[in-house]
């Protein structure tokens, strides 16, 4: 199902390397994002219109110009190093990135029914989840959450997994609206992926993405991703997001759907809900006590 899976460059434009935005695909109608890396000094100019958007620095510094106002986005040296300031910017607004020392930008988007106000969130304010244990540890870093941001429905975060180890696990899904139990939510995948600190060679970073559905709505996916691939999940279980042993995963989420309840409610396969169960004895990978 390649109409899900873009690797590198193969949605670029003339402005950004990865562009995906509702409308893009057939059956596609939530969720969007666009990546461009940028020189210091260079700039993008966005209309969100019917879109709210997030911006994160992936790489680097940024200044960023609402309605006059201008909020700097300190960023980082690289996915890996830290979690990094973002900033909120609602629909039927404008505003203007520009990349003040260089770097590589995401902006994160979705459909939204109503205009929020701007939102800065520092990289200090951003919840700094272990989640799982043993093999299934990975880092969470729950920037734009139900919670931490407020927004019309956009949900968006990014998750650390060390070389070796199994995310996005066990196998979920959110494509059904069930009171309180699930909601409906296409999301998208962005890699970045690199060879394990302290390897003696540069390596050749890959990883692995599943997604599989049901009878009533089938997908079947399986991709190896490499960095600035993107994988779309309109619907369906997915996970494991796997990171070979010699290579680090990141991949950042941006998560919404039709529901009027901007919520992040999974449920799990039940044939592999049973893992869950064995962390309780498990210790976190301790490789992730040293990321920021």
């Amino acid at each position: 199902m390649s109409q899900w899976v873009y690797p590198a460059g193969t949605s670029a434009d003339a402005e950004y390397d990865t562009r995906v935005l509702p409308g893009s695909v057939e059956g596609w109608a939530h969720t969007g994002l666009q990546v461009a890396d940028l020189a210091a000094g260079e700039s993008r100019t966005v209309e969100t219109h019917d879109l709210e958007y997030i911006v994160v620095p992936l790489r680097g510094a940024a200044s960023v110009e609402v309605a006059g106002q201008a909020y700097e986005l300190a960023g980082r040296p690289d996915v890996f190093s830290a979690a990094t300031d973002v900033l909120y910017v609602p629909r039927d607004a404008s505003f203007t990135l520009t990349s003040t020392t260089g770097g590589r930008y995401a902006l994160c988007s979705a459909t939204a029914r109503n205009a929020l106000p701007v939102a800065y969130v520092p990289a200090s304010a951003v919840p700094d989840e272990l989640r799982g244990a043993g093999t299934a540890s990975r880092r969470v870093r729950n920037f734009g959450t139900p919670g931490v941001l407020e927004a019309d429905s956009i949900i968006a975060c990014e998750v650390i997994t060390p070389a070796g180890n199994w995310s996005s696990y066990p196998p979920h899904k959110h494509d059904e609206e069930r009171d309180g139990v699930e909601t409906s939510l296409e999301e998208i995948y962005y890699f970045e992926l690199r060879t394990e600190p302290g390897s003696p060679a540069a390596g050749d970073a890959f990883g692995y993405q599943r997604v599989y559905g049901t009878d009533e709505r089938p997908i079947d996916v399986l991709a190896e991703v490499r960095p600035r691939d993107v994988v779309l999940v309109p619907h369906g279980w997915h996970g494991p997001a796997m990171a070979p042993p010699g290579y680090d995963m990141y991949y950042l989420n941006v998560m919404a759907g039709p529901g009027e309840t901007r919520a992040w409610l999974i449920c799990d396969d039940p044939a592999h809900a049973w893992v869950r169960q064995t962390w309780a004895g498990q210790a976190v990978d301790p490789r992730l006590a040293t990321t920021e």
